[in-house]
């Protein structure tokens, strides 16, 4: 008797949970068929003009037409891009409140702030990379220096003049790395965002940056700024002038990337919706365009292999913080 009743009640138990299943894959399955029915949020974390900004900007407009709906951008600029991360990580998990990321808030800050709001492997949900970049290491076209040897050389007969501007976690850790391989004495001065560090370097507050190429190329190409080197194994179509790294002996090779992402929790059927958009977006002529002028190489992976990037470059980086002295703040 009492086996049987266990086993009825089991039965009952089963068939509930199928129902339960079945009916949080229909609901699921019914929003993503209504998304989106009111406008997108793209939240930046750092100022106009950036790689991250423009991207965002440029993904933002393509889906708009698609969708319909308004595609707001919303420039949340801070130290390490924290507060605008940690907006989308605690936003409802639905679709209308997404980042444009960047390699610095998810995958470089945990090596460089030990106690973060929030988890990049928890708490967000890839949707797709939207693109990789090197970085230009830049200075004052009127600087004496015309190569890394010889900034090197200066900053450490001049130390207390030398300096660099990050705007992140990811382009402060790269050059962290970039004084441990070449020597270079510099101290780190924080900006929020890729743009006013580079106002910087042309100001004289700070002696170099190491940037994306977004807001650094206008002045390279208008004769205010010299790029004395990439982080790409090859020269960069869109600059072809400035050597790699390698070509003047330094073992440096870094790729950064902005990609989309969501609230963890947000509904597969959403996160596939945005992906599918982002990897049509991409292919794009005017887009592919407007992403050659910045140095960006289109990407549009799936979600599962923007997961597996960011999987692998967390513990990396960790492991370059560790390797170069830099204690977590």
């Amino acid at each position: 008797m009492y086996r049987h009743t266990f086993l009825r009640a089991l039965g009952v138990a089963a068939i509930a949970c199928a129902v339960t299943t079945t009916a949080t894959t229909a609901f699921a399955q019914n929003a993503a068929t209504g998304y989106p029915s009111k406008p997108i949020r793209i939240v930046v974390g750092y100022t106009p003009g950036g790689a991250n900004d423009i991207l965002a900007r440029l993904v933002g407009q393509k889906m708009s037409e698609t969708f319909g709906q308004p595609v707001v951008i919303d420039n949340r600029p801070s130290t390490g891009a924290i507060i605008g991360t940690d907006a989308v990580a605690k936003a409802p998990p639905d679709g209308y409140t997404l980042t444009m990321g960047a390699s610095g808030p998810i995958v470089f800050n945990p090596a460089l702030y030990a106690k973060l709001p929030y988890d990049a492997l928890r708490d967000l949900a890839p949707v797709s990379m939207v693109g990789s970049f090197p970085l230009i290491l830049v200075v004052q076209a009127n600087s004496p220096y015309r190569t890394v040897k010889e900034l090197a050389a200066y900053s450490k007969a001049n130390p207390s003049k030398s300096n660099y501007g990050a705007s992140a976690a990811s382009f402060r850790l790269a050059t962290e790395l970039l004084k441990n391989k070449t020597g270079i004495s510099a101290e780190h001065i924080p900006y929020k965002g890729s743009a006013p560090a580079v106002q910087a370097v042309l100001s004289g507050e700070v002696l170099m940056t190491l940037v994306d190429s977004g807001p650094a190329a206008g002045g390279i190409k208008g004769g205010v700024l010299r790029g004395l080197a990439v982080t790409s194994a090859k020269r960069m179509s869109l600059l072809p002038d400035i050597p790699t790294m390698a070509e003047q002996g330094v073992d440096l090779q870094i790729t950064l990337w902005s990609g989309l992402l969501a609230p963890a929790r947000t509904p597969p059927a959403i996160i596939q919706k945005l992906q599918a958009e982002v990897a049509r977006i991409v292919k794009l002529p005017d887009v592919r365009e407007r992403m050659s002028q910045l140095g960006i190489e289109p990407e549009g992976s799936t979600p599962q292999e923007f997961a597996r990037v960011i999987a692998h470059e967390v513990p990396l980086w960790l492991g370059v913080a560790k390797a170069n002295g830099i204690q977590p703040e």
